[in-house]
């Protein structure tokens, strides 16, 4: 990974809504209503063009969002 994609990958973090982002799945999570990645006080819903997206695509999302500033700044450590 070049330090460009790093701060490529800095500045998407930066400018996101702020973490936690936390994935519900109706079923699962909820027992009505539908799934959705809460920010704070807000749900983003996510639609692809079939569909729904999957519940993998909703806990990876969450979880990207969530770990990406650890992952970004143990990549930094490590070159030092």
């Amino acid at each position: 990974m070049t330090d460009a994609e790093l701060e490529e990958l800095e500045r998407l973090v930066t400018d996101a809504s702020p973490a936690p982002w936390e994935s519900i799945i109706e079923g699962r999570d909820n027992q009505s209503g539908s799934s959705f990645i809460g920010i704070g006080d807000e749900d983003m819903e996510l639609h692809r063009q079939s569909g729904l997206a999957s519940v993998a695509d909703h806990d990876f999302i969450a979880a990207a969002r969530n770990y990406m500033p650890r992952l970004l700044s143990e990549i930094r450590r490590l070159r030092g």
